[in-house]
């Protein structure tokens, strides 16, 4: 068929022909199979009434996901990379798991980070109650068994959260689960690096960004701090901190801890890999927890009722 004649087809014309056929059943295919991989879970917010009432009485597992909406992450990272990194383990369980995922909570309980721009909740009895109330808010209507994802470290952000799970778990009867940052980047992950030590906005953490949001990372600010290296106690927990203040004991001129220079986005990839791992092998045993009695997972109701 001449070239005139080919570019003179309508969509119709196109529609009869065998290539395009062809084209719009492979597309079909694809999107098809995107579709029930994204059937696996379900967001919460995104559900009409009826539907989270059903998907709550019959998911085994609610993740109530936590993650700074704004928090200091040196002078390179943007302060969103918690909640990016939130995002990214949330969407992978909807994918691939049968969770239902409540509406993340942004703001939290950051000492370390008082003295820096932020969405910080400063009073931690404040951060705890909240966090209670949403999640008997969840048990309320029918909640079986329930995640903290805690995109901070569990002896920080994790420990005004791991009261509340103690407490939903003792009143309510409800199993309960709290997965901090630190439960996922195992030596596995750690193993991976190259910088002598880190814990924030470092080799790790930047090369994860770089590989979730590369257009945001600012390499080129990207700094070295090991300022804290050999000045923690070996035994016992001792709170840490980042300071601005020159002559402090953890001044920080950027925010960091750690080496960004040498963070690279296919780390990243391998880094988030190992939690990735590390997230569905948290959720798959927890969702085995044998549940408690219906009677005292009622509890919730009754007191909403007083």
């Amino acid at each position: 068929m001449p070239k005139s004649v080919k570019k003179g087809l309508t969509l119709r014309d196109r529609g009869q022909t065998p290539w395009y056929r062809l084209a719009v059943a492979a597309w079909l295919t694809v999107a098809a199979s995107f579709a029930q991989a994204a059937d696996a879970g379900h967001y919460l917010g995104a559900l009409t009434w009826p539907e989270a009432e059903r998907e709550l009485a019959s998911t085994p597992v609610v993740v109530l996901p936590f993650a700074a909406g704004a928090k200091e992450h040196g002078h390179h990272l943007p302060m969103n990379s918690d909640a990016v990194m939130m995002r990214f383990l949330t969407d992978a369980a909807v994918h691939e798991r049968d969770v239902l995922i409540a509406p993340p909570v942004l703001h939290g309980w950051f000492p370390a980070f008082r003295e820096y721009p932020g969405t910080e909740v400063a009073d931690p009895t404040v951060f705890q109650n909240y966090l209670q109330q949403v999640a008997e808010s969840l048990v309320r209507h029918g909640a079986k068994r329930i995640i903290f994802l805690n995109t901070g470290i569990q002896n920080a952000t994790g420990l005004p959260i791991s009261i509340v799970a103690r407490e939903i778990r003792a009143q309510y009867g409800v199993p309960t689960l709290v997965v901090s940052w630190d439960h996922l980047e195992t030596e596995d992950a750690t193993g991976l690096q190259s910088q002598l030590k880190g814990g924030h906005a470092d080799e790790i953490e930047t090369a994860i960004q770089l590989y979730l949001q590369q257009q945001a990372v600012q390499m080129d600010k990207a700094t070295v701090d090991y300022r804290e290296a050999n000045r923690r106690s070996s035994v016992g927990y001792q709170p840490g901190g980042f300071s601005r203040q020159e002559g402090h004991p953890h001044f920080s001129a950027a925010g960091n801890f750690g080496d960004a220079t040498l963070a690279k986005a296919e780390l990243g990839g391998q880094v988030l890999a190992v939690m990735r791992r590390n997230w569905f092998k948290a959720i798959d045993e927890f969702s085995a927890v044998p549940l408690a009695p219906t009677a005292q997972a009622s509890k919730a109701n009754t007191e909403a009722a007083q």
